[in-house]
C-alpha cells in the first residue's frame, strides 16, 4: 500500500535525508522517498498496517531528528485547522504566562499554542471544527484560574459571553461593566476606576509604605515600631497578599506572589520585621522598573508598527478628494499624497515629483527622488510636493503591511534557546522550593536551631521564580529582530536568528546580489581598419528597436545619432540578434550563433566573453562590444569582512568561466568557490554539493527565481525583495536594500544576540546559585535574595534591551 504524506516545517535537506533513512528502516516500510521541494513523502507500507498509528510513529521519529517537523496524511484531514491570533491583557508575570500557555496546549482541540509574551499575543492553532467564541471563553476560564485579571480576546471582533454564575467577561475593547444586580463578583468587570487610576493607587500605597518604613527606624518604642512596620507591610504588599490568597484557593502555589508572601510572612514570624517590609518594598520597586524597561523596549519596536496609515486620500472620478481607510483602496485607484503624509499602498507615480523618506522601511537616511512612472512603496513618507499615485496592490499585499505582519509574527517562531528556557522554568521553581523545605525542616533535625534554618530557607523562596530568564531571553531575540527591522533587515523569527550564529559559508547568486541587474560596456574592439566609433554606430543602428538589456546599454552610450530613415528590412531573429540594411549595407548584430549561421569569420576574436555582441557589415566582422556586470559598491567590502569572520564566500552564476572569474578576481574571491555556466536547474545540485562540505550555509538571491535553493539553505535570504511575494514566502530573511553588506551586519547581530543570551543565562543562574550557597552557609540575607530575584531580572532585561541602543555593528 502506497501513501502520500505531506511535510511541514522541514527546512533542512540534510535532516530530510536522515528522516527518510530512519523511516525506510522501519519494519513495516517497504520503500520511502522524499520530494524535498514539494515537501511530500511517498511511502509504501504493508497492507495490514494502521495508517493513523503509522503516521504517529513517523512523526515521533521525525521530531527526534528535527524538532517541529509535522508529517500528515492530507487526504485524511477532515477540515482545515483554524489559526487564531488573540491579544492578551493584564498579563504581567512571565512565569504565570508559561503556566497558562501550558494549560491551553493540553486542550484536546489545540494543535499548537505559542505566546509572544512581549507583544502580548497568542497564536493558537485549533481543530477546524472548533467554535471560536466558545474556545475563547474556555481559555479565559483557564487563564483566570491561574491569573485572575487576565483577558484573552480576538482583536478583530467582539464576543458576547455566555452568562454564568462565576464570571461576566466582556471580551471587547469597551469598558468592562456588569449590569447584573444579582452578580456578586468582585473581579475586574466591576471596576469603578480605570486601569491608570488603579496603578496610581498602587504607587500611592507604595510611597506611603516607604515613608512609614523609613520613619520606623526613628521610633524608640518597640511596640509602636513593630506596628508601624506591620502597617507599612500591608500598605506595600496588600495586592501581593491578595493574589496569594486567590492562588491558594485555586491550588496554584508555585506563583511569585505566593512565594514572596510566604517568604516575607516567614520573616515576620521570626521577628525580622524590617527585613520583611524592606524585601516587599524592593520587590515592588524592582517589578516597576523591570516592567518599565520591558515596555521601553517594546515601544521602540512598536514605533515601526505605527507606520500603518490610518486614512488615505482617494481621487474620485469627478476630481474631488474622499477620505477612505487603506483597506478600502482598490487596484488602479488614484491616490493623492500630500507633503508629510505616508504612502498607504504600493503604487506608481502618475503625476508629480518629490523626495521620499524611506528610513522607516530600509534604514536609509538619505531621501530618494521620484518622478512620474517611478514605483513607490507603502510606508514611504512624502517629504515635499504633492504626488498622484496609482495603486498597484491592495493594502493587505502592500510592503508596509507585510513588514508589520512579519515583525508581529517573528516572536511566534521561537529559537531553541527560548524553548529550552521555557522547559527549564517548569522544573526550576519546584526544585528550589523543595530545597527550601529541606533546609527548613530536614537540616534542623540534624543540626538543630530551627529558627536559624527557617530564616535561611526563606532566601530560597524569594529567588525561586525564574523570571530573569523567562523574560530576558525572549526579550533578547525580540530586541535583535526589532533592531534588524529598523535597519532594513526583516528576520522572520528567533529560530532563524539563532541559526545565523553558526554559519560557515555564504552562497551568492551573482546577479542582483554582488552585481547590479544592469550592465556596462567594458571594451569595444574594431577590426579591419574600422574605428570604434563606427562599430558603436552600427551596433546602435542594429539595436535601435530592441528591448534586450544589452541593447539598452548600447543605445544610452555615446552621442552618435541614428537616422531611422537609413534602416530598412529590419528583422529580429529570436535568441540570436538582428538583421537589417543600414545605409545600403547589410548589417548583422547579435551573438556568436548568428555569426556562425551566416558564415562570418571570427578569426579576429581572441577571447570570447559571455556578454559580447558581434557586429558584421556586408559579411565581414568589423568589431565586437563586450559588457560586464556592474559590481555593487559594497560587494568587495562584504567579501573581505566575511573572510575576516572565517566565513567562506561562494558565487553561482550562469556566466561563462571567463566572465565569472573576472568578477571573482575583482572581489578577491577564491576561484575554487566560483561555479559558472549554471542553468537554473543546476543551482539546486550545486548548492547541495556546497552544503555537504559546510556546516551552516546561507543562500542569498533576488528571491524571484531562487525559491528552491532558498528553501534548501539553513537560512535563505532574499535581497531587495519586498516587491516580490515569492521572496517573502520562500526566504527566512528579507533585505529591503540592495546592499550586500547587510549580510555582514546580520551575522554580527546574530553573534551579539548569542553573546547577550549567554550573558543573561550565566548571570541569572550564577547569581541565584551563589546566593543559595551563601544562604545555606548563613552568609546571605533576604536583602541579597531580593537582589538575586528582582535585581537580577532588571539587569538581565536592561542587558537584553541594550541591543536596541547599538549604534553600529
Amino acid at each position: 500500500m502506497n501513501i502520500k504524506l505531506s511535510v511541514e516545517n522541514l527546512h533542512c535537506a540534510h535532516c530530510g535525508e536522515k528522516i527518510t533513512e530512519a523511516i525506510s528502516k522501519l519494519e513495516e516500510v517497504e520503500q520511502c522517498s522524499l520530494n524535498f521541494l514539494a515537501k511530500r513523502f511517498s511511502v509504501t507500507i504493508k497492507d495490514e498496517i494502521n495508517i493513523n498509528e503509522f503516521i504517529k510513529k513517523v512523526n515521533n521519529l521525525a521530531q527526534s531528528i528535527e524538532d517541529g517537523v509535522t508529517i500528515k496524511n492530507p487526504s485524511n484531514v477532515e477540515k482545515e485547522n483554524l489559526t487564531l491570533k488573540l491579544s492578551v491583557e493584564n498579563l504581567h508575570c512571565a512565569h504565570c504566562a508559561e503556566k497558562i500557555t501550558e494549560a491551553i496546549s493540553k486542550l484536546e482541540e489545540v494543535k499548537e499554542c505559542s505566546l509572544n509574551f512581549l507583544a502580548k499575543r497568542y497564536l493558537i492553532t485549533v481543530n477546524g471544527e472548533t467554535n471560536e467564541n466558545d474556545f475563547i471563553r474556555k481559555i479565559n476560564d483557564i487563564a483566570q484560574g491561574i491569573e485572575k485579571e487576565v483577558i484573552i480576546k480576538s482583536p478583530s471582533k467582539k464576543i458576547i459571553p455566555k452568562h454564568s454564575d462565576h464570571t461576566h467577561i466582556n471580551y471587547s475593547n469597551e469598558n468592562k461593566v456588569c449590569h447584573d444586580s444579582s452578580c456578586d463578583c468582585s473581579s475586574h468587570h466591576h471596576q469603578k476606576e480605570s486601569f491608570i487610576k488603579k496603578i496610581n493607587f498602587e504607587k500611592l500605597f507604595l510611597v506611603i509604605g516607604i515613608l512609614l518604613f523609613i520613619s520606623a527606624y526613628f521610633i524608640k518604642v518597640e511596640n509602636i515600631k513593630i506596628i508601624t512596620y506591620i502597617i507599612a507591610y500591608f500598605m506595600v504588599g496588600s495586592d501581593v497578599l491578595y493574589k496569594s490568597l486567590l492562588n491558594i484557593k485555586r491550588k496554584n502555589f508555585l506563583d511569585e506572589n505566593f512565594l514572596m508572601s510566604i517568604a516575607t510572612i516567614g520573616s515576620i514570624g521570626i521577628g525580622e520585621y524590617s527585613e520583611a517590609v524592606g524585601v516587599m518594598i524592593f520587590y515592588k520597586i524592582g517589578e516597576y522598573f523591570q516592567d518599565k524597561a520591558v515596555n521601553n523596549s517594546k515601544n521602540s519596536i512598536e514605533n515601526l508598527l505605527k507606520l500603518k496609515v490610518v486614512t488615505a486620500n482617494l481621487k474620485t472620478s469627478d476630481g474631488s478628494i474622499k477620505k477612505i481607510t487603506p483597506e478600502e483602496i482598490r487596484v488602479n485607484d488614484i491616490l493623492i499624497i500630500k507633503a508629510g503624509e505616508s504612502i498607504p499602498v504600493d503604487g506608481v507615480v502618475v503625476s508629480g515629483k518629490s523626495n521620499l523618506n524611506l528610513s522607516a522601511l530600509t534604514g536609509e537616511s538619505l531621501p530618494i527622488y521620484i518622478e512620474e512612472n517611478d514605483e513607490v512603496l507603502s510606508g514611504s513618507i512624502n517629504i515635499d510636493g504633492v504626488l498622484e499615485i496609482k495603486a498597484t496592490k491592495l493594502y493587505k499585499n502592500s510592503t508596509i503591511n507585510k513588514i508589520v505582519e512579519m515583525i508581529e509574527e517573528a516572536g511566534d517562531k521561537k529559537a531553541h534557546t527560548e524553548k529550552f528556557i521555557t522547559k527549564f522554568a517548569k522544573y526550576y521553581t519546584p526544585v528550589v522550593v523543595a530545597t527550601a523545605l529541606v533546609v527548613a525542616f530536614i537540616f534542623p533535625l540534624f543540626l538543630g536551631d530551627f529558627k536559624t534554618w527557617l530564616g535561611r530557607s526563606l532566601i530560597f523562596l524569594v529567588i525561586s521564580c525564574p523570571c530573569a530568564l523567562v523574560l530576558s531571553i525572549p526579550l533578547t531575540f525580540f530586541s535583535s529582530i526589532g533592531y534588524a527591522s529598523k535597519n532594513g533587515i526583516l528576520i522572520k523569527g528567533g529560530n532563524f536568528l539563532e541559526r545565523l550564529k553558526n554559519i560557515e559559508a555564504v552562497v551568492f547568486d551573482k546577479t542582483g546580489t554582488l552585481t547590479e541587474n544592469s550592465f556596462q560596456i567594458e571594451t569595444i574592439s574594431a577590426f579591419n581598419s574600422n574605428s570604434k566609433e563606427k562599430v558603436l554606430e552600427l551596433a546602435k543602428a542594429g539595436e535601435i528597436y530592441s528591448n534586450h538589456p544589452l541593447a539598452k546599454v548600447i543605445l544610452k552610450s555615446n552621442d552618435i545619432k541614428i537616422d531611422e530613415n537609413n534602416i530598412k528590412n529590419y528583422q529580429e531573429i529570436s535568441g540570436k540578434g538582428i538583421s537589417c540594411q543600414y545605409k545600403n549595407n547589410s548589417l548583422l548584430v547579435g551573438n556568436k550563433k548568428l555569426m556562425v549561421e551566416n558564415n562570418i569569420s571570427l578569426s579576429n576574436v581572441s577571447v570570447e566573453e559571455n556578454s559580447m555582441i558581434y557586429i558584421a557589415e556586408n559579411g565581414i566582422l568589423i568589431g565586437t562590444i563586450s559588457f560586464n556586470s556592474i559590481i555593487k559598491t559594497n560587494s568587495k567590502q562584504t567579501i573581505s569582512e566575511l573572510s575576516k569572520m572565517k566565513v567562506k564566500s561562494f558565487m553561482l552564476t550562469g556566466d561563462n568561466e571567463v566572465s565569472a572569474k573576472k568578477i571573482a578576481s575583482s572581489l578577491n574571491m577564491d576561484p575554487e568557490n566560483i561555479y559558472s555556466n549554471l542553468l537554473p536547474q543546476d543551482k539546486v545540485a550545486t548548492f547541495e554539493k556546497i552544503k555537504t562540505k559546510n556546516e551552516g550555509v546561507i543562500y542569498i538571491g533576488d528571491g524571484i527565481n531562487d525559491a528552491p535553493v532558498l528553501s534548501l539553505a539553513d537560512v535563505g535570504i532574499a535581497m531587495g525583495g519586498m516587491g516580490s511575494d515569492i521572496a517573502i514566502e520562500s526566504a527566512d530573511v528579507v533585505l529591503l536594500q540592495d546592499d550586500p553588506y547587510k549580510i555582514v551586519q546580520l551575522l554580527k547581530l546574530a553573534q551579539l544576540n548569542k553573546k547577550v543570551v549567554f550573558q543573561n543565562i550565566v548571570f541569572s543562574l550564577g547569581i541565584k546559585i551563589i546566593v543559595m550557597i551563601l544562604g545555606i552557609l548563613g552568609l546571605a540575607n533576604m536583602w541579597l535574595a531580593i537582589f538575586a530575584d528582582v535585581g537580577v531580572s532588571l539587569l538581565a532585561v536592561l542587558n537584553a534591551s541594550r541591543i536596541l541602543m547599538t549604534k553600529k555593528l
